[in-house]
Order: structure tokens, then sequence, then C-alpha cells
């Protein structure tokens, strides 16, 4: 298994497939972009499916999720998620996806078997669309969810960011939009990951503010906290269930403690925390001929030097030079 030194166990795995994005939300990335790794450097289809293989068979893994970037842009996407279901024991397998695309490829999907998606969507008002992501494509975000709904990847899981004086006012209709359609929304604290290096505390929506704004229209009541585990929203039932709404407050209300993640980078680094500094290189390993027990050991390795928390609040904090787009959510 993997376990850290303070006993917990990553079975769950984040794999980012791509660090190109065709979204440049202000949270994520600069408005021009960034400077995108060189193809040689990324992880093969193959190599990442053998990499997931020694995780699933040799070290525990039982959820794996494909990210990004937006991992629709990898060619392939649908292969590599039907070479995953097909491993045994059977992990769960799902996507997080800004949804462009996810129109077309939703059935594809499913047919290879996945299980679920999350989809970001920060708005429903298209003006604020452009203002957060300098694209206008909130047509094709909303056709995708409709998409994954009707394929049957559920529950279709919304993932939401509020950005003060931007959207923070459209929490409400967010909701009211999410229980309409059938999705559970999420709300996530900004986090300190952007590219730019801009984020300051003080201008994050917090989980407090974001249940306040929620509770003038709503009323929300806990759910039961011993069924969350290692989940990182707190959900709360909405006007008496069965519908539930999540608020995921990775910087004031940490779950540190309870952490079962662990990353793989599109180029193959090994991250054991979101807010790591130091990776752990097995592409290199792989390519120069490693076993998959060599592969498992360092692996192993890696994740045994988990620290105990975030350290967002530590006086010495630094933000990692990798922004979210090249680690993978």
């Amino acid at each position: 298994m993997l376990v850290d030194g303070f006993g917990r166990v990553a079975t769950d795995l984040r794999v980012s497939l791509t660090d190109r994005c065709n979204l440049r939300c202000s949270y994520c990335m600069p408005p021009e972009g960034l400077e995108w790794l060189p193809k040689p450097e990324l992880l093969t289809d193959d190599e990442v499916v053998r990499l997931v293989r020694v995780g699933v068979e040799r070290l525990g893994i039982t959820e794996v999720r494909y990210t990004g970037g937006e991992p629709l842009l990898r060619r392939g996407l649908v292969d590599i998620v039907a070479r995953t279901t097909a491993l045994r024991p059977r992990p769960q397998v799902s996507l997080t996806t800004n949804a462009i695309g996810l129109a077309r490829l939703a059935g594809p999907l499913r047919e290879a078997g996945l299980d679920r998606v999350n989809v970001s969507l920060d708005t429903l008002d298209g003006d604020t669309f452009v203002r957060l992501s300098h694209r206008d494509r909130l047509p094709d975000v909303l056709a995708g969810l409709a998409a994954a709904q009707r394929a049957g990847l559920r529950p279709v899981k919304v993932n939401t960011v509020l950005m003060r004086d931007v959207n923070d006012h459209e929490a409400s209709s967010l909701l009211r939009f999410c229980l309409e359609q059938g999705y559970e929304l999420r709300f996530i604290e900004q986090m300190p990951l952007d590219a730019q290096h801009g984020w300051r505390r003080d201008d994050m929506v917090t989980a407090d503010e974001i249940l306040d704004r929620l509770t003038a229209e709503f009323t929300l009541v806990p759910d039961d906290a011993a069924a969350r585990g290692s989940a990182p929203a707190e959900t709360f039932l909405v006007d008496g269930g069965p519908a539930r709404v999540g608020v995921i407050g990775s910087v004031t209300r940490p779950f540190c403690g309870a952490c079962d993640r662990v990353r793989l980078t599109a180029d193959g680094q090994i991250r054991n925390c979101l807010f790591a500094r130091e990776e752990s290189d097995l592409r290199a390993a792989l390519r120069s001929g490693a076993s998959d027990d060599d592969l498992a050991e360092r692996w192993t390795a890696a994740v045994a030097a988990k620290r105990a928390g975030h350290g967002i609040d530590d006086v010495g904090f630094l933000q990692p030079a990798r922004p979210m787009s090249a680690i993978g959510g």
C-alpha cells in the first residue's frame, strides 16, 4: 500500500494527461496561456496505462481520476479509459473536465467504462464566463453537461470557484440550476495554484461566506459526517434533501488529516500533495528500463515522505512552482 509517515493510505490517484487547456481561467493561468510541456516530455498512452496498472495491481489504488489541463484534449483519452477499466481489480474511473467537447465524447467515454465526470462551471452568465475564462464557450460547457447526464455518467458533479466581485453573487443561482438539472454542486475555495502567483487570502471567498450566501435562500442541514470519510467536500442536505450541495474549504477548513490522494503529472512526476514542492520522477525510471517492482518501490518512497498538511497557514509557505494546470486536479 501507499502509506505515509502519518498512517494515511493513498488509494485515490489523480492522473494529469496534459497541461494544455482551451480556457484561460483567471485563477489558473494568464490570458495569453503558458509555455506547454514539449510532447517528448509527456507520458505516452502506454506509459500512462502502465503506471496506472502498477498503482492498481501492486499499490492498492482503487480510484483513478483523469485530469489536465483539459483531459478531453488528449487524443488517446477514450482508449486510456477503456484500458484502465479493464484492469483487475477494476478501479472506479472518473474525469475532471471543463466539458468543452464532452457533447461529442460523453457516449464513447461511457462505452469505454468511464463512471462519472466532474465539470468545472463557475457562472451561468455568458459575459462573466468570458471575463473569467477569456473564451466564449459557455454553451459548449452546458451542452457537455447535458450530454454527460444523458450518457449515464452519474452523478454529474459541478465544481465552482467563486471569485470576489466577479461571480460570488451567483452562488444561489448556480445551486438552483444544478438542483433543476440533477447535478451535484461543489463549491471550492480558490487556492494558491495560479500561474501568476497573484492569490491573496483576503480576496478568497471562504467556505463560511459561501454557506452564508446559500443559507439566505436555502435550508441547509449538515449531512452525515461519518459518511464523509476522506472526501474533500462537506455536504449539506438542501431543503430537506435528498439533493445535496458540497463545500470544499481547502484553505480555511483543510482536510489533510484524511487525505487519500496522490498525483501523477503529465510528464511522469509523482506529487503527494497539490502543494508539494518536491516531486519523484517515474518517467526517467520508466524509460530507463525499470521493472514494475522498481517503479512501485519508488512510488512507495515518494508517498512515505508526505507532509502532515499543505502548510498554507505556515509563515514560510511557498506556492508550488507548477500551477494547477500543470499538476492536475
